[in-house]
């Protein structure tokens, strides 16, 4: 899905904002160009786990492992230019995440803004405005993610920017 300059969205997923609830996170309007990193992302992960709980969902749990697969992809994209998933499979592989798994489920959001576009009340509304992204967000077999933001566009000439990459899992 492509927005228009003010930001963009992708959503993947392989089988194997609200108001209120960005008043309760802590960092929820931090612009991550000049906010710590680690409140954008605290912020963003209280944002999703908000929107679960509305519809009666357990909270999404950080993973490490996950994290280090969404972190390294939106540097990437912001280093490299470009705005797409890949291989995520094999990036949240690579991460260890699926190690010793019998059975599991992946799915990834991502997306970049700039200015107020940027923050993470911003990117969470516009992916629950977005059907693949919301499907990924409110998946009931979800139970672990990981949040990579980072400062910068994937897009030459965009000042104040960042990406975000949510990586989705569970492992059996």
């Amino acid at each position: 899905m492509r927005g228009v300059v003010i930001g963009l969205l992708a959503t993947a997923a392989v089988a194997i904002g609200a108001a209120p609830a960005a008043a309760a996170c802590r960092g929820a309007a931090a612009h991550p160009g000049g906010a710590r990193l680690s409140t954008v992302n605290s912020a963003t992960l209280c944002l999703l786990n908000a929107e679960r709980r509305k519809h009666g969902l357990a909270p999404l749990k950080e993973n490490a492992k996950l994290d280090k697969a969404s972190v390294g992809h939106s540097r990437d994209m912001v280093r490299r230019k470009y705005f797409e998933h890949g291989d995520f499979a094999a990036r949240i592989k690579a991460s260890g995440y699926l190690s010793g798994a019998v059975s599991y489920g992946i799915g990834e959001n991502i997306a970049w803004g700039g200015g107020s576009y940027s923050t993470p009340r911003s990117v969470v509304s516009m992916w629950m405005h977005s059907p693949g992204h919301r499907a990924n967000i409110l998946s009931r077999r979800f139970k672990d993610i990981g949040i990579g933001i980072a400062r910068g566009a994937p897009e030459s000439g965009q000042h104040d920017a960042a990406t975000y990459t949510t990586d989705f899992g569970v492992r059996d």
